[in-house]
């Protein structure tokens, strides 16, 4: 052998043997890369990340035109998002053609894009050609402005305080409750939502903290009666009374068993979402026994929201037990806010969420859609830079109808 070269044979086992390391390595490799929480092991169960985000009415120029909503896919899409939650139930109106409000007597107008399109069924077609989930969102549950239609034309759904008082003031502004033990806003709720799963093809349907009654409310005489044909006693003068408490809780929980179950004969592989507030408000100031209902199966996703301004408080709610037990169960997410109209939020928090969320297994949702970008602290390209590291890999879904 020549001084400087170097040349050798390598029997076939032995290249085999190389062949299966690399490939091996490989493998590896491309399951990090792919699983939905890289080189995590959090939970026995694992599921595609959650990655969402809300169109709301504030989305409203972006949804109604053709053009813009179809950018706003296209570049949910390349970052690599898989859901998408557009607002149907909104302000006491639904935002499709609706059969249910015109009968009901409450929405004598029809919604519809700039360019005369039905919005929910444009906001489907380009969101499924992409890869991404649409799952309606029925932001306002038991809520209605007391201007609307639905509150003045039937009083008779409205509940009350002690006092007689109805109207509540909240992030939405001066609202009114429908009654949620009442069987006909109960039987509207679950009839508009059974339409828009028979009009649309749709991968599931979400309420949010507002299927729940604050606990302040459920003096009206319906309820009352309801109480004491079962108690045999009136409610308690103090609306945090525990036994009264629970007996309003569990009656909404009542209520969503039959909302599942209308959902799961019209389409068992429906994503049943919910997004409520961490546990200890939602109980306790709403009524909403959430717990309950994922551990009564009720619940095919749980999105809390955890809309905290810093980073202890934020890692002080997602690691509450309840949410640890969720997410063994269900896929399971946490909403991330990423700015309102006078409250921008920068890219560097919402990164530190993303990752701390990331980290303890969970997915996210962020509030809302044009806050990601388009109004926000940092520039557009900046800012769809960041989220593009965020999420380098795709975390599919998949289609569920």
């Amino acid at each position: 052998m020549a001084k400087g070269s170097w040349r050798y044979s390598v029997s076939k086992p032995t290249v085999q043997i190389l062949k299966s390391i690399v490939l091996m390595v490989l493998g590896i490799g491309l399951t990090v890369l792919l699983s939905p929480h890289p080189g995590l092991t959090t939970s026995p169960q694992t599921f595609p990340e959650i990655r969402g985000v809300w169109m709301t009415t504030n989305d409203s120029d972006i949804v109604r035109d053709h053009a813009k909503l179809q950018e706003a896919v296209h570049q949910l899409a390349r970052l690599n998002f898989n859901t998408i939650y557009p607002v149907v139930w909104n302000s006491g109106y639904v935002f499709y053609p609706s059969g249910v409000a015109q009968a009901r007597g409450f929405q004598p107008f029809i919604r519809r894009g700039l360019q005369g399109q039905d919005v929910l069924a444009d906001l489907i077609t380009q969101s499924h050609q992409k890869g991404l989930l649409v799952i309606p969102w029925f932001e306002f549950g038991f809520m209605a402005p007391p201007s609307s239609e639905l509150a003045l034309n039937h009083p008779q759904w409205l509940t009350t305080r002690q006092d007689g008082s109805q109207t509540w003031e909240g992030v939405a502004g001066e609202v009114v409750w429908l009654n949620p033990f009442h069987h006909q806003v109960q039987q509207l709720i679950i009839d508009l939502v059974i339409e828009v799963m028979t009009l649309y093809p749709v991968d599931g349907i979400q309420f949010d903290d507002h299927l729940s009654l604050p606990v302040e409310f459920g003096y009206d005489p319906y309820t009352i009666k309801l109480y004491q044909q079962e108690t045999k006693a009136s409610p308690p003068n103090n609306p945090r009374d525990e036994a009264w408490v629970r007996w309003r809780a569990n009656k909404i929980t009542q209520f969503v068993e039959k909302l599942q179950k209308a959902v799961k004969e019209k389409n068992p592989k429906a994503i049943f979402s919910v997004a409520p507030n961490p546990y200890h408000t939602a109980y306790n100031r709403h009524l909403q026994d959430w717990v309950s209902w994922v551990k009564k199966n009720l619940v095919d996703e749980l999105i809390v929201q955890i809309y905290r301004p810093d980073l202890p408080s934020f890692v002080q709610e997602l690691t509450q037990p309840e949410i640890k037990e969720a997410k063994a169960k269900i896929p399971t997410g946490v909403g991330i806010l990423t700015g309102l109209r006078n409250r921008p939020i920068g890219i560097q928090q919402i990164q530190a969420k993303v990752q701390v969320a990331r980290q303890n297994g969970l997915g996210f949702a962020f509030f809302f859609y044009e806050s990601l970008w388009d109004e926000a602290p940092e520039p557009i390209q900046e800012r769809q830079s960041k989220f593009q590291s965020l999420f380098y890999y795709p975390a599919s879904r998949g289609f569920l109808r």
